[in-house]
């Protein structure tokens, strides 16, 4: 560490004294000041003259360069309800709309430096939506395509995007991670599959002249070759956001720095909601090891076992302990947060505990009945009145409102006067088809009838 050390000067003896040396004192002073205010002058003339001449240089990585770097803004209704400051991180602002833009660019680039990628390659993801369309919007700034197989009952406008922004989509039907059709599992044999495609028809291309026969240590099976890739594929990479730490490096390298910036001393408490695990583990490990005091929470959807993990040390729901256990890998509306298993980004976070979130609780903090006016019609339910959307402007989808209870309910614990952080993952546009479609809502009995904040017991 570089330490500025103080000198000390042994004071000249003046062996002449008069007139002369006076004069002589004052004229070397006067050419010294002379010196410095006219060097200074010229340094701010020529700064000022750089700072009109100069023009920033155009970004060469182009729209990767724009991920990144999120306002932290105040959320003003939660805010003045707790009396706390409840400020939330603008990830919808990155360029493919979410959080997962970090984690895309995060997990192609170590890809591409490793080697296990190269230029025209395909990445392959199992994703209920959000890392899926961050990897089709980042993939073509390195030159690679995106393949992605996604859970049928994810809201459709999804796989819509995603077929927008060029990715190929598989819709499959949900079933258990241990299951060979579980979505993960497909995505990462459709990246071998593209392997073996590659290694068949393009092996001249294959960098040194090897066949790339493994991808992420599974090697290729029996299965078809598939038609899906392109004749110009150099081969595939599955993204594994579950597993991959590139995941948790995208926010200890950059979320939790940037929270650490634009808070500075005076952070409390962050909170969020975990699906792969990346953004809590990553946050909370970075900003624990810059101030042991600032508290990290999870907050948890029905159905998830992150919840008793954290706060019991086991993985299991109180449904599983029955043998209630449904078909569906958890019971939420709520879309890209909660699991049943650790994974290894999950395992890299540091927390002080953690609170269960409900589906009604998600409804009602991105909607109130305020001033309502409700009525049945053939589409379905309307409703006039939506609190996030009606006090703050923030349109926001199921994980961010979910993350917006956790905040509330730390803030409720450490009591008033706290600063607290926690994720703005995505907007709601992505949420139409279901978290914000009334008669969907109606199906499942969450209606919102809330008129404020009451659902969390704040009058």
């Amino acid at each position: 560490m570089f330490q500025l050390r103080a000198t000390t000067m042994e004071p000249v003896t003046e062996r002449t004294t008069g007139p002369i040396v006076a004069a002589a004192a004052t004229i070397s002073i006067a050419l010294v000041s002379y010196c410095f205010y006219y060097n200074k002058s010229e340094t701010k003339t020529t700064n000022s003259r750089k700072n009109k001449t100069s023009k920033p240089k155009p970004s060469k990585k182009g729209l990767v360069d724009a991920i990144g770097n999120t306002p932290l803004i105040r959320i003003n209704s939660l805010s003045d309800a707790t009396g706390c400051e409840i400020l939330g991180k603008c990830e919808f602002l990155n360029p493919g709309g979410s959080v997962k833009d970090r984690v895309a660019v995060k997990i192609i680039e170590e890809a591409l430096e490793s080697g296990k990628l190269s230029h025209g390659g395909v990445v392959t993801e199992g994703s209920a939506g959000s890392t899926a369309i961050s990897l089709a919007t980042v993939a073509p700034s390195y030159g690679c395509k995106c393949h992605v197989v996604i859970p049928d009952d994810a809201a459709i406008e999804k796989s819509q995007i995603l077929e927008a922004l060029g990715a190929t989509v598989e819709r499959v039907r949900p079933v258990s991670i241990t299951h060979r059709d579980h979505y993960v599992n497909i995505a990462r044999r459709r990246a071998i599959e593209a392997n073996e495609f590659a290694s068949k028809h393009r092996k001249a291309d294959c960098l040194d002249g090897k066949e790339p026969a493994q991808i992420n240590d599974y090697g290729p099976d029996e299965t078809k070759q598939s038609s899906i890739f392109s004749s110009y594929c150099t081969g595939g990479f599955f993204a594994d956001q579950f597993e991959n730490l590139a995941n948790f490096r995208a926010h200890y390298d950059g979320t939790g720095p940037e929270i650490w910036e634009q808070t500075g001393d005076r952070l409390d408490a962050f909170v969020a909601a975990a699906g792969t695990g990346g953004t809590v583990a990553g946050v909370s490990r970075f900003l624990q090891e810059k101030n042991r005091n600032i508290k990290c929470f999870l907050v948890d959807p029905p159905g998830s076992s992150l919840f008793n993990k954290v706060t019991r040390g086991v993985m299991y729901t109180k449904e599983e302990a029955e043998g209630k256990r449904l078909k569906n890998p958890f019971d939420t509306i709520t879309e890209g947060i909660g699991i049943n298993r650790l994974t290894q980004n999950f395992m890299m976070a540091k927390l002080d505990g953690a609170f269960r979130g409900t589906d009604r609780e998600a409804v009602e903090m991105s909607r109130s009945v305020s001033n309502a006016l409700s009525f049945h019609v053939v589409v379905g339910w309307w409703h006039q009145g939506w609190f996030l959307l009606k006090n703050d402007g923030l349109f926001l989808g199921s994980s961010s409102a979910m993350n917006c209870v956790g905040a509330v309910r730390v803030a409720q614990l450490l009591g008033p006067g706290h600063t607290i952080v926690t994720i703005l993952c995505d907007n709601g546009m992505r949420h139409l088809s279901k978290f914000y479609d009334a008669q969907y809502l109606f199906q499942y009995g969450l209606t919102p009838t809330a008129t404020g904040l009451e659902f969390l017991d704040i009058k």
